[in-house]
């Protein structure tokens, strides 16, 4: 059986996607394939990222107490959490549990491996050129998307705003298409300005509760 790298866990409220404002447990593991130029877990993400060998029943004790207290969701998040080695046990595990699973992913793992009969909802990245990161992406991953899943561009630049219509123009996901500005980067209006300039209807901007509620760079929140 696997043990994974678990790098912390707390609860919290969704700061983003369709359950935004919703409590939620989030299990972050330690490890990412990419190096986004903007990173806001940047400390998750490289080989020695601090984090706890843990098996797959610490993980179900930590899923237990969070329905206890009246928690619905549950957000795996990395890093990028579908590099885990038996990732899958985890997602079943958790579903079985009578929690919703959302996967937060980067947009260059394949999801096809994951999308069995009781499937887990992904929240999607697309990397956009601010991250320098966009030539990694897997874009075969678009035709897996249902309507309970989440396209999210991050937006560092003008620039990014008009790629991420582009790709939605290409691709057409069936479901929500959400942009969230880099905090610190580019201003939320600015993002609604060229919005309305090429008439995106079908996207949303978004804003991350947490770093609203709590200084833009604390942890466990």
């Amino acid at each position: 059986m696997a043990n994974y790298k678990l790098a912390e866990h707390f609860i919290s409220i969704n700061g983003e996607g369709q359950r935004a404002g919703e409590l939620a447990l989030f299990l972050r593991f330690a490890g990412c394939n990419l190096r986004c130029d903007w990173c806001d877990t940047a400390w998750a993400c490289s080989k020695d990222a601090p984090h706890e060998i843990v098996p797959l029943s610490c993980i179900e004790q930590i899923g237990e107490n969070a329905v206890v207290q009246g928690v619905r969701n549950v957000t795996l998040t990395g890093g990028e959490p579908l590099l885990q080695e038996g990732i899958g046990e985890v997602i079943a595990m958790l579903m079985l549990l009578g929690l919703r699973v959302e996967i937060e992913t980067n947009g260059s793992v394949p999801l096809e491996p994951f999308i069995l009969p009781h499937r887990p909802v992904f929240t999607m990245d697309y990397k956009l050129p601010s991250s320098k990161m966009e030539q990694h992406m897997c874009t075969e991953n678009f035709e897996h998307l249902r309507e309970c899943d989440t396209v999210k561009f991050v937006c560092g630049s003008r620039a990014d705003v008009f790629r991420a219509n582009e790709i939605a123009e290409k691709y057409k996901p069936k479901c929500p298409m959400y942009l969230s500005p880099v905090f610190g980067r580019i201003e939320p209006q600015e993002i609604v300005e060229i919005m309305k300039e090429l008439a995106m209807g079908s996207f949303r901007l978004q804003l991350q509760l947490h770093k609203l509620i709590w200084e833009p760079t604390a942890r466990g929140v």
